[in-house]
């Protein structure tokens, strides 16, 4: 049979997480190779023993697996941190199965994944940030107890739309209220945040910044509210971000990336300023600004299940959505004499400005990836070039490509009547349509919002051929 044990333990093999099965007595009768790599024990050595002589570390009442078997109920995310028979620390977010048959329980299976570095690195940075409060705390001639590096005058812009938002976000920093910052990537969302801090009364107190995407809900959980001893296997009394940033300010960024169950803990903590921190009984009251930032529209993410509704309301107080780089194209000249004397510092170069064909062909771009994408195309120019002017052949090729593609246009239309001009728009925002559409008429006609057999009519009239 295809799904013999054999293929189905080679296929097991394959994937990324950790797969252990016990038996009814808790022996280990499979191991798969993420397993065996993950906790540095090879399957030989593990398979056929009891599972506590494996973790020695670990006991019935600990053991995600043994619980299993003792409640038949399933446990999803745990959190575990135990020694190996090796005497190797590893933690592990696990989900625990009990395997049945007959409605006896027969044995049990989890799956694991290590996240021993990430946990690691994660409490380091927590513990390097206690010492440094703690140290700018005890240092009275501190006059920047904070840790945000950007102020107001560091966000640069003359257009309408930079000059708006940069003013609601003055009036923001003077507040207590919850901020809730978004907008595309690359549009400076983390510069305002930084800014906010630097310009409100919370200057000299922390500033902390987490990434919600960035770690597993269980070990952001116990980053966020901290732990008490015996929380879970491993777990020590630690405080969490909520209680380092006390008096200060707590940035999360992309909050539409963190997990639902923990947006409600954080609910809580904007409606009454209490945490409790992860296995104690005990709430904690603290003085945090709750500076939220997410890259996608909030309120898709509502619609999408990403950010809770109640917690979106809550956030919203002060909502500040940043423009994109071409909603803002009168910026660019400034922006590009900002990194040019940026990077003529850092790189030791001369150089005086870009070429009139670059700055043509930066004002045609869209850039999706904001300013920080022309930034990063400034620098890699600058890097490469020995003149002091950039010229197009500094750029990346898709800027040639697109400098000649506009310029194309732009001569084709100034060639042609209003009649002819219109015609070849309509054509190719059809063509455009019916290519999204994959050639489907229906499809293309819904998004253009014309009748189907109007367009029908279009493709036969101007010989359009269909994707």
């Amino acid at each position: 049979m295809i799904f013999s044990q054999k293929n189905v333990e080679k296929i097991l093999d394959h994937v990324e997480e950790g797969i252990q099965i016990i038996d009814g007595r808790g022996r280990i009768v499979y191991f798969n190779r993420a397993a065996a790599e993950h906790e540095e024990i090879k399957r030989e050595e593990a398979v056929g023993k009891y599972i506590l002589d494996v973790y020695p570390s670990l006991d019935p009442e600990t053991s995600t697996l043994l619980r299993a078997i003792e409640k038949g109920a399933p446990t999803f995310d745990i959190q575990q941190t135990f020694l190996n028979y090796k005497g190797k620390k590893i933690t592990t977010i696990n989900s625990s199965f009990a395997i049945k048959a007959r409605d006896k329980i027969v044995g049990a299976i989890e799956i694991s994944k290590n996240i021993t570095d990430v946990k690691e690195l994660s409490e380091r940075v927590v513990a390097l940030q206690e010492q440094l409060i703690d140290k700018k705390k005890g240092n009275k001639s501190n006059k920047n107890g904070d840790s945000a590096k950007f102020a107001f005058f560091d966000i640069i812009g003359r257009s309408k739309e930079i000059v708006k938002v940069k003013g609601m976000a003055m009036k923001a920093a003077q507040t207590a209220s919850p901020v809730l910052v978004y907008g595309e990537t690359g549009t400076g969302k983390e510069l305002f945040v930084h800014a906010l801090h630097t310009a409100s009364c919370r200057r000299n107190k922390p500033f902390i910044a987490q990434n919600c995407g960035a770690l597993p809900a269980a070990l952001l959980e116990s980053i966020l509210f901290g732990t008490v001893k015996g929380s879970f296997t491993g777990a020590d009394n630690r405080a969490g971000l909520f209680e380092l940033a006390n008096g200060g300010t707590l940035f999360l960024d992309e909050i539409n990336s963190m997990p639902l169950e923990l947006q409600v803990k954080l609910l809580r903590v904007l409606q009454d300023g209490t945490i409790r921190r992860v296995g104690d009984s005990r709430t904690r009251q603290v003085d945090v600004r709750i500076v939220a930032a997410s890259n996608e529209d909030p309120l898709s993410a509502v619609e999408n299940k990403r950010l809770r509704r109640d917690l979106y309301y809550r956030l919203n107080v002060i909502a500040l959505k940043l423009p994109e780089l071409k909603e803002r194209k009168g910026d660019i000249p400034i922006l590009i004499k900002h990194f040019i004397d940026k990077f003529n510092k850092r790189l030791n170069k001369e150089v005086l400005k870009v070429s009139d064909e670059v700055l043509q062909a930066f004002e045609n771009y869209d850039w999706p990836g904001n300013v920080r994408e022309l930034e990063h195309v400034i620098e890699g120019a600058m890097n490469l070039m020995d003149e002091n002017i950039i010229t197009m052949d500094c750029l990346p090729v898709h800027f040639e490509r697109f400098n000649k593609r506009s310029l194309k246009k732009e001569i084709d239309i100034q060639n042609l009547s209003l009649k002819e001009a219109l015609k070849n728009l309509e054509i190719e925002i059809i063509q455009n349509a019916l290519k999204e559409g994959d050639g489907n008429i229906s499809h293309a006609a819904d998004k253009l919002q014309i009748p189907r057999q109007t367009l029908q009519y279009k493709i036969k009239k101007y010989k359009i051929t269909k994707c």
